[in-house]
């Protein structure tokens, strides 16, 4: 289709990177495999998206190494991005250096912006903090030659004076990129398009867009990001994701050809893209995003199972729903704890754990709710 008087006009056509293999694949009981990784990022590359997003890294060992080395092998490390998880400045080194050794050359840093996200993850509130942090962990990465993206995780819902300083402290000490992480989704597409428009404005900025689709907007407030100056959409097939899910791809990319009459994507590789990762993530045929679906309010991280109101939009309750766990084999003997509750005195947590965790391998990683993982506790104790 060829651009028409019709079509609106953007001053720079967005640039995209795609989340599947990294916000998808930690969606609570999803679990792509290398296999996957490969075949989702070949076909991404082939479609236009310019950066695929794979695995996280906090340090040594990380479990997502699999990942970031099939993405690398299938449409090399130039175009893959891998985010790092920001703690501590002893931290950041460990994660720097897990990064380097799997060849990782563009990094993006996950770090908590609004005070109710930085007191749980980072145990204090302070801006200044939250500033010193991310100065330190982009110095620290620029001087080891990594191409660099900071994060706003919850940034959605960081109040302008608190946001606006920590992006100008981020892009003073060297950043390349800053995302905007709609973590919790919260904003319509007007209010997107302020908020957007405080970050642009910022000096040497480059911005960047990643909402999630609880409310149904992420791709109308990805569109707003850009008509206020982003440069960036973050986007994930299917719209597979966490908390009703992300920016669907195929929406996206085809809301740009008819809004805009942009041709630079190969749409014709949309639906197996789609088909790809719903198979891998083990989701059946679809995706449906939105506040009553079954993954809407599940979790399999206990943080986020004992904080629930930081990472929802509103309480599951509030729609007939209700919180799960899901998980497959990413268990800890945290979310074995959560799981059994007051039975958690009765077994040995990190037995179990390592038990249950063999089973779920051996078993090719069934889908685990609360009650299954209790139900294999009186297994184990039988056994």
């Amino acid at each position: 289709m060829a651009a028409t008087e019709n079509h609106e006009e953007l001053a720079v056509p967005p640039r995209i990177s795609d989340a599947t293999l990294r916000d998808s694949a930690h969606m609570a009981g999803v679990e792509f495999g290398p296999d996957d990784a490969a075949a989702i990022a070949g076909l991404l590359v082939r479609t236009g998206v310019e950066l695929v997003e794979v695995g996280m890294v906090s340090g040594p060992g990380s479990k997502d190494a699999p990942l970031v080395e099939a993405v690398h092998d299938a449409v090399g490390p130039e175009r893959a991005m891998t985010l790092l998880v920001v703690r501590d400045r002893q931290q950041v080194a460990r994660a720097l250096d897990e990064a380097r050794r799997l060849g990782v050359r563009h990094i993006m840093y996950s770090i908590p912006t609004s005070e109710q996200h930085a007191k749980l993850k980072l145990g204090t509130p302070s801006a200044k903090f939250l500033q010193a942090l991310a100065r330190s962990a982009i110095q620290q990465a620029k001087e080891r030659g990594f191409h660099v993206t900071f994060s706003g995780e919850d940034g959605a819902r960081t109040p302008r004076e608190r946001l606006v300083p920590y992006v100008t402290a981020g892009f003073e000490a060297g950043a390349d990129r800053f995302r905007l992480a709609e973590t919790v989704a919260y904003l319509s597409p007007w209010q997107m398009e302020s908020v957007i428009g405080d970050l642009t404005a910022i000096d040497g900025s480059e911005i960047e867009i990643h909402s999630h689709n609880m409310l149904g907007m992420a791709v109308a407030n990805s569109l707003a990001a850009v008509r206020a100056g982003a440069r960036w959409i973050s986007a994930t097939v299917g719209g597979i994701g966490e908390r009703g899910g992300n920016a669907p791809l195929a929406e996206l990319l085809t809301s740009l050809r008819v809004v805009y009459g942009d041709t630079r994507f190969d749409l014709g590789h949309l639906t197996e893209l789609s088909r790809l990762a719903l198979k891998g993530a083990g989701l059946g045929t679809a995706f449906q995003s939105g506040p009553t679906t079954p993954h809407a309010f599940a979790y399999e991280l206990p943080g986020q199972l004992s904080h629930p109101e930081a990472y929802e939009t509103l309480p599951a309750e509030l729609v007939g729903g209700s919180r799960e766990l899901r998980v497959r084999t990413r268990l800890t003997p945290a979310l074995v704890k959560w799981a059994l509750a007051d039975a958690a005195d009765t077994v040995d947590l990190d037995a179990f754990t390592a038990w249950l965790i063999g089973r779920q391998e051996k078993e090719g990683g069934p889908l685990l709710d609360r009650d299954a993982i209790r139900k294999a506790a009186i297994d184990y104790q039988a056994a």
